[in-house]
């Protein structure tokens, strides 16, 4: 009997019933960057999203060529966001970035947008911390809060519409809304040099 509850309590570790989810290492990592952000980038202008980058880069954000992230976005840690060439995080974006977010060339987070890497095991008594990756495609849009959960993968050029909500994957050039998100038609396509 003792010997079960031990497994017991080793298990419930990071949930509801246990310890934290993540090592001290990880948490203060956490803590500092959002320190840092607070006092160093939320109170610049549009402008300087050069420097906004510089310092996710410094915290281990792999940011390519003229990504622009705003001032107001919120990156919960920066060593899971990977951005490409010309990607845009809007004014108020959430990214809980508990797995990797991949956000690709061209792609556009509008304002309020919430990217969320992570959810909770329900159907589990102790309620487990559950992180999946999400990927947002070449040319694809996450308009204005809109809501994309654990695992979704925008293909290329896809839209999820204003306030839309995506437990789903969304296929290439389809414009999805509502939620849950469902396909409104597609778009057409196109390539940006």
């Amino acid at each position: 009997m003792d010997q079960d509850l031990s497994i017991l309590d080793a298990r419930r570790s990071g949930s509801r019933m246990g310890g934290p989810s993540f090592s001290l290492r990880h948490r203060l990592l956490r803590a500092f960057w959002s320190i840092v952000w607070t006092l160093l980038a939320t109170w610049t202008p549009p402008p300087l999203y050069r420097w906004r980058s510089f310092l996710l880069r410094m915290f281990g954000a792999r940011l390519a060529a003229n990504v622009r992230v705003h001032a107001s976005a919120k990156i919960w840690y920066p060593p899971n966001l990977i951005v490409d060439d010309n990607a845009l995080i809007g004014p108020r974006v959430i990214c809980y970035a508990m797995a990797p977010i991949h956000i690709r060339r061209n792609a556009v987070i509008s304002q309020g947008a919430h990217l969320c890497a992570g959810t909770h095991a329900v159907d589990d008594p102790d309620f487990q911390l559950e992180a999946r990756p999400i990927t947002i495609g070449v040319n694809a849009w996450v308009a204005a809060e809109a809501f994309v959960g654990p695992g979704v993968i925008l293909e290329e050029g896809a839209v999820l519409g204003a306030r839309g909500v995506a437990f789903k994957d969304i296929a290439a050039w389809t414009v999805c809304a509502g939620n849950p998100a469902r396909v409104l038609r597609m778009r057409t396509r196109f390539t940006i040099p």
